[in-house]
């Protein structure tokens, strides 16, 4: 099981993407050691206890940060939040 942390909704100039966040995973520096993380599973835990599950679709930029959807969308409160990538087999 490794950490990471919800950065921000992936956008574009005028339009945000709610199912989709960029995410800081620990031990990923660069675009390479991202690419490892792609087809993992993702869970963020709510302040009331709730769990959504999400998973890493590819990485982003070359400083190591991924793309993650998720089953629904965050709430904006989750961003710097931290997120639990689950290390088992890919989907």
């Amino acid at each position: 099981m490794t950490h990471g942390k919800v950065i921000q909704f992936r956008r574009g100039k005028t339009t945000i993407h709610e199912r989709h966040f960029l995410l800081e995973v620990e031990g990923s520096k660069n675009r390479k050691e991202a690419e490892k993380f792609v087809g993992k599973d993702v869970s963020w835990k709510s302040p009331a206890g709730k769990i959504i599950r999400g998973k890493i679709t590819g990485p982003h930029g070359n400083k190591g940060l991924v793309r993650a959807i998720f089953e629904r969308g965050l709430p904006g409160q989750a961003i710097t939040t931290e997120i639990v990538v689950n290390q088992g087999e890919k989907r």
